[in-house]
């Protein structure tokens, strides 16, 4: 095996990655399978498990190493069932990628619906962190499995409040918070919890924010606010997360890194005037 594979090589861990139907979600998996791992896929709708299965299938190893099941992450029971699913099917998780998350349109703050900011707190944070994170560390605390890794999704809104996303902001950063809290949490137990906040990158939800003109590639006015804030002047290209995707899931290459988020985002956090 060569040093690369060996420090970033995932042969045989089993990876569970949650929300596997978005954009994100997907580009880590294919890593993952990539780099050798067992991958669970977890996804909301079961109507979509047939063709996640044929899509991902041509990077595993084997369809042994290829799990998808479907998961409504905010509800805890269906979450210990998949857990038990997936360890029948691949063993148990060594990572937890939280990969659930998104946002419902833009408003004014005071024409938030309160409806729909409880959907979308509940959908990034409980959904999206709080209870698979339950799930996994009691799990692993109990049977006193060390040496675990989740990762979570922050944002740029966990760093300063995009505008017009006023739920998404506020749960974003409590994913930052309770990503800190869960690491010094779960570090006695041999748990490491870190975050990925990836940058602008175009997907099927920000699609129509950012691009005015699908045929031209025509910005609409905060796609061009976006990338005239961001160094590298463009939006991110999806396949610039499998570093750090794959950095953090390995324990060799980050056995002793926890607590952190890894901004993956072009410079758009160190924008200034």
């Amino acid at each position: 095996m060569s040093y690369i594979e060996d420090m970033f090589g995932l042969k045989d861990s089993v990876v569970v990655v949650t929300g596997a139907g978005g954009a994100i979600a997907g580009v880590m998996a294919e890593a993952y399978l990539r780099a050798g791992a067992k991958v669970a896929l977890w996804l909301h709708r079961a109507e979509g498990l047939a063709a996640a299965r044929e899509r991902f299938l041509p990077f595993a190893a084997g369809p042994d190493s290829l799990f998808v099941v479907a998961c409504d992450t905010g509800d805890r029971g269906r979450v210990e069932a998949a857990y038990d699913e997936t360890a029948a099917a691949l063993g148990h998780p060594v990572v937890l990628v939280n990969a659930v998350g998104g946002n419902r349109g833009k408003t004014s703050f005071v024409e938030a619906d309160l409806g729909a900011f409880e959907d979308i707190l509940k959908l990034n944070l409980l959904a999206g962190l709080v209870v698979p994170t339950q799930v996994f560390a009691s799990r692993w605390i109990a049977a006193g499995l060390r040496r675990r890794s989740v990762i979570n999704m922050t944002s740029m809104g966990s760093y300063v409040p995009l505008s017009g996303v006023w739920a998404y902001d506020a749960a974003k950063a409590g994913v930052l918070n309770l990503t800190v809290a869960c690491a010094k949490e779960f570090g006695p137990s041999g748990i490491r919890v870190n975050a990925i906040a990836p940058g602008f990158f175009l997907g099927q939800q920000n699609y129509s924010l950012l691009i005015a003109d699908r045929a031209t590639g025509e910005l609409t006015r905060r796609g061009a606010d976006v990338v005239a804030r961001t160094p590298f002047g463009r939006f991110g290209d999806l396949d610039e997360l499998r570093g750090a995707a794959l950095f953090l899931a390995s324990e060799r290459a980050s056995g002793f890194v926890t607590g952190i988020s890894v901004p993956v985002d072009g410079g758009f956090l160190a924008d200034n005037i």
